[in-house]
């Protein structure tokens, strides 16, 4: 049955619609509050509205996953906002680069997969759907199947995590929804699946070097009864590049102009001048949208359209992370997809398909699309099409001319990276990873966009790749690390050696200082981050108006990082705050090691570069130092040198540094920070054997004395909550190409104390319980002086009001009462007697009853499991 005319646009100018029907109720506010929307959202993930979504947005790329495979949609069913089914928050975005500012990347992504089943060939896909599911043969979803965290051993979402958010979902394509009952038109059949059973593990991290990248870890498995032979996987985008509007705010320029390409190689930031292969394939916007000659990193109002006008500078890329395997092909493939006439997409000469249909463009049909994801095809760049078109450029079909010019302008771009053969047997599975990430400041120059579409070669000198190509090492770093001999048989991959100093003796040029740069790993994959020291074990105990916090880093102090085996411990933050929240965290005291950074003059570049990790004082001093015995040079200073007054070795004179502090170097405790060694006299065990370190050596509860330490703070608020926590923080690893120190998450393991010191024998003796606020106003405005509700900001004041009990027993039961003898609610309070909570517990004001007490008096009792009893009254002023 041949298309007609509204089949024919239906599903590419979908987005187009649906954000023009969001429009139509906007009101003109650039305000992103996004509360509004979050009782209907879960309504409509609750009614089963859309499958399962969950997102990624730990790191800085936030990416939308849904439990039938896509991932990068945009999440909405029409005009209404979909919430993550985990969560239960409001997701208003598939894919936002950098989290929170709204620029988007990705209107559809999802996995193809294709192959020869007896004598049929088939393709089962998610994404690139061309509006009618039974022509891309929809993967069916199932339920979220779970959620792992690594970031708290502790908690059972860390079994078996990877990551620091692991979202997994399960999901087929052997049940064909009853929705969709009519004949594919171009096959003349319902859609007939591979058999195939997917498992997809997707994982993200918050670190500074991999916060940009989300992993998928995909198995599929043969649950048919026949082989599917000559099997070709591959992954695709269609793109939307830009700005996108929540509630609330005003419409934005709406117009497709993507431009896509393949990067292949990229020189790496090693100072030896290396070749990094990339192979990603990648996606951004013409010009990145600049206004008035100017980038708009903050979204303006045009006076004139009365839109919304925001750059979008970044670029996105999908790379393959497996080896290579020389048997197998590696594809990419774009097009755009209007499924017209209109329709265009480049192919080599020697293994054109006409697709009948579509022209060159949107493969539709089982046998186009396979053919696609097998051809083994590297694609010119989109922007070259009017090149290629007008040159008549040998090996490609030339494009229409007609065309030729608004496809390399910026067009509605979808793309294909795909790798195979592989042959699945019944009950076989193939594992397929894969890496999509972002990368900042692609565009650099505003005006770039006037060399599309005749200069390419222009545009593509003004454009900057180093932060996808970084992203993409990381991505490869993290799967497989280099250097690592994960299976033991003695191949822990590839490296070369980088000459970063020498010394010319017995007439020839010796290294002095070189570094092994690994940059492949031994092809089993590890899926390791570089991450911070585990940060020390720590206790929160009250004193008067204040709190004293103990840690310990024996574990902390000792721990190797991942990717260097370097023991890369440089020291400690201690942060405090009114409640959780990492935004409320104020860092309070820190304490950091002595050490500096050595910046070497690359005389190649002119540039300053920093190969190496830092220097203790005393080695530099041995290495820099001068007379019989260098290492005892108090005399050498580090820091009298600087980029305009630079040290220059008098054996080696082209050899020209400059040294900086590392950090803070507040390393003289209970001097320089506030922090002090418990155990200023103990001896370091690392000094002694293991086997010999004497019991005196150790605190009661089991630890070592020398990593030990203490810190207090006074004059806090009394009887009220306060959140501390303890984080560790390396100095990075320039090896590497991380400059940057990793720290432990500051709400990992925050704890919650409240500023009294217990009294002694609460119930008998003199320690009495006692409550407060008493009485308790409902015009005093607790709230609005912090004393409630913080963190709180969606609740009414109903439902985060406060009576506190302090110097409670840790163990004991509460019972209030009113004054005609009626229970009004019993509080169970159980604590460890180490926990900084245990003697304070809160009643929310809410009886047994979900009723509000009215203003009057009130009586309580507390009474411990031994049977001891002690008796109270407040006053509650409604």
């Amino acid at each position: 049955m041949p298309l007609n005319g509204w089949r024919q646009v239906s599903w590419k100018i979908t987005p187009l619609l649906f954000i023009t029907l969001l429009f139509l109720n906007f009101q003109p506010s650039l305000a992103r509050t996004r509360s509004a929307d979050l009782a209907t959202a879960r309504q409509d993930t609750a009614s089963g509205i859309e499958r399962c979504i969950s997102r990624h947005d730990i790191g800085r790329f936030k990416v939308a996953v849904y439990s039938n495979g896509r991932f990068g949609a945009i999440p909405r069913r029409g005009n209404r906002l979909l919430a993550d089914c985990i969560t239960g928050d409001v997701i208003y975005t598939g894919s936002e680069f950098p989290i929170g500012s709204g620029r988007i990347y990705i209107f559809n992504a999802g996995l193809w997969a294709g192959g020869v089943v007896g004598r049929d060939t088939l393709v089962t896909s998610v994404g690139g759907n061309f509006g009618w599911e039974w022509t891309s043969g929809l993967i069916n979803g199932q339920e979220m199947k779970a959620r792992r965290s690594s970031l708290d051993p502790f908690d059972v979402k860390y079994r078996g995590a990877v990551s620091e958010q692991d979202r997994i979902v399960t999901f087929t394509d052997t049940i064909i929804p009853s929705r969709f009952v009519y004949d594919d038109p171009y096959e003349h059949r319902r859609h007939k699946p591979l058999a195939i059973a997917v498992t997809q593990e997707s994982y993200a991290w918050s670190y500074s070097y991999a916060g940009d990248i989300v992993f998928f870890n995909v198995r599929l498995r043969n649950v048919g009864d026949m082989s599917i032979r000559h099997a070709y996987i591959g992954l695709f985008a269609g793109m939307y590049v830009g700005y996108c509007p929540l509630p609330g705010e005003l419409p934005v320029d709406i117009r497709l102009e993507d431009v896509c390409g393949f990067l292949r190689e990229f020189p790496s930031p090693s100072p030896c001048g290396l070749i990094d292969t990339v192979n990603v394939a990648w996606g951004a916007d013409n010009d990145g949208n600049p206004y008035g000659g100017q980038w708009v990193e903050e979204p303006i109002i045009d006076p004139v359209t009365q839109s919304v006008k925001a750059s979008v500078r970044g670029v996105f890329g999908l790379k393959l992370l497996q080896p290579p395997d020389p048997f197998r092909t590696l594809s990419f493939n774009w097009w755009l997809g209007w499924l017209s006439s209109e329709d265009y997409g480049p192919q080599r000469t020697e293994s054109f398909r006409d697709f009948h249909y579509m022209n060159s463009g949107c493969p539709v049909r089982d046998v186009n699309r396979y053919h696609v994801l097998g051809n083994g095809e590297i694609d010119f760049p989109s922007f070259f099409t009017a090149n290629i078109a007008f040159t008549g450029t040998p090996g490609w079909v030339p494009p229409p001319l007609h065309m030729a010019r608004e496809i390399a302008d910026g067009d509605d771009v979808d793309f294909l990276l795909s790798s195979g053969p592989f042959d699945i047997g019944p009950g076989e599975s193939l594992p397929f990873v894969f890496a999509v990430f972002c990368g900042e400041k692609f565009h650099r120059y505003p005006n770039n966009g006037e060399n599309l579409p005749y200069s390419p070669r222009q545009w593509l000198a003004n454009v900057d790749f180093s932060g996808l190509a970084k992203n993409a090492v990381w991505a490869e770093k993290i799967y497989d690390n280099p250097g690592v001999d994960t299976d033991g048989d003695g191949y822990a991959g590839e490296f070369r050696v980088c000459n970063l100093d020498s010394i010319f003796s017995g007439g020839e040029w010796v290294y002095t200082v070189a570094d092994t740069a690994w940059y492949k790993g031994d092809g089993i994959p590890d899926w390791r981050a570089a991450g911070p020291p585990p940060p020390p074990e720590f206790w929160l105990t009250p004193i008067l108006n204040g709190l004293h916090v103990r840690f310990n880093g024996q574990v902390t102090e000792t721990a190797r990082d991942v990717m260097s085996q370097q023991i890369d411990f440089e020291g400690y933050n201690i942060y405090i705050g009114r409640d959780e929240r990492e935004s409320s965290l104020a860092l309070v005291a820190s304490y950091d090691r002595e050490n500096y950074d050595k910046y070497v003059l690359n005389l190649a570049s002119g540039r300053w570069e920093l190969p190496e990790s830092p220097f203790t004082l005393e080695e530099l001093r041995c290495l820099y130092g001068s007379g019989p015995d260098p290492c005892a040079d108090s005399s050498f200073d580090p820091l009298r040198s600087s980029p305009t007054y630079v040290y220059q070795h008098p054996l080696y004179p082209d050899s020209l540094f400059y040294f900086t502090k590392h950090g803070y170097n507040v390393s003289e405790l209970g001097v320089t920070t506030p922090i002090r060694k418990t155990y200023p006299d103990m001896a370091d065990p690392s000094t002694l054997p293991a086997d010999s370190i004497p019991d005196t050596m150790y605190t009661k509860d089991g630890y070592l004395k020398f990593y030990e330490y203490e810190f207090e703070i006074t004059d806090l608020l009394p009887s009220v909550p306060y959140w501390m926590n303890v984080t560790a923080f390396d100095f990075g690893s320039p090896e590497s190409g991380l400059l940057q120190a990793l720290e432990s998450k500051k709400t990992l393991g925050v704890k919650e104390g409240f500023p009294l010191r217990p009294l002694d024998a609460p119930i008998s003796g003199s320690g009495k319980i006692y409550v407060y606020p008493n009485p308790y106003r409902i015009d005093a405005h607790y709230r609005s002086f912090g004393f409630e509700g913080r963190n709180q900001d969606i609740m009414p004041d109903d439902k985060v009001r406060l009576l506190h009990f302090g110097n409670l027993p840790p163990k004991c039961t509460i019972k209030i009462f009113s004054l005609d003898g009626d229970r009004l609610i019993t509080i169970e309070h159980d604590k460890d007697p180490s926990d900084p909570t245990a003697h304070h517990n809160s009643w929310n004001l809410i009886t047994r009853n979900h009723q509000r007490p009215v203003s009057g008096l009130y009586y309580w009792t507390v009474e411990t499991p031994d049977g001891r009893t002690q008796i109270g009254k407040f006053a509650i002023i409604m």
